[in-house]
């Protein structure tokens, strides 16, 4: 009979999310990824199987926390639209003090997407969410007269994805805030 669990599997997916996060894919050791969720080898491999089906879960985590949180501001539509374009892009230029610089989504695209047909999948299909909640708000903005109707929404939500992607490079790149707030200004005056 197998002995059951003694960890929390949240607990560790969230701990090698960050170590993914932090490191890459490529560069995070199955030894880092031990330090990081306080499991042995031996629990990582039995629940997880490998170390791509736990980047998958944490990838996953990470998609799932982000583009939830980025989605449920983007529907409130009791605000303005550049109120919540602007908290989108302030993500981006002060993320949360206890979070590694730039962004997992972006890594793993930059990294695996290329070679990695399931990763790359599974970026798109995220890609598509926070599209489609991008174009949505802002159709919902020009209905509103908030943006004018001459703007094209498809290109905005482009836009606003790659200029969000273009912060978070920039400040895993060692950009200071006051670059990375003069880019989300430029951003805003798009709109």
């Amino acid at each position: 009979m197998a002995r059951p669990r003694k960890f929390d599997e949240g607990r560790a997916v969230e701990a090698a999310m960050r170590a993914f996060w932090t490191a890459g894919y490529e560069a995070t050791s199955t030894q880092e990824l031990c330090a990081a969720t306080g499991l042995g080898r031996s629990s990582i491999y039995n629940t997880f199987a490998s170390k791509h089906e736990l980047f998958v879960k944490a990838l996953s985590h990470y998609m799932d926390q982000h583009t939830t949180r980025l989605v449920d501001v983007l529907e409130d539509d009791t605000k303005p639209i550049r109120e919540r374009l602007r908290t989108v892009l302030e993500w981006a230029v002060a993320p949360d003090e206890d979070d590694p610089s730039g962004c997992l989504v972006v890594n793993a695209t930059v990294e695996l997407g290329p070679h990695d047909p399931d990763i790359a999948e599974r970026l798109e299909h995220d890609r598509r969410r926070r599209f489609a909640a991008l174009k949505a708000a802002i159709e919902g903005a020009v209905r509103a007269g908030e943006i004018d109707p001459a703007k094209d929404a498809d290109a905005l939500a482009h836009f606003m994805i790659s200029t969000v992607s273009g912060i978070q490079v920039a400040a895993r790149g060692g950009a200071d805030r006051h670059i990375l707030t003069a880019i989300a200004d430029t951003a805003m005056h798009s709109v």
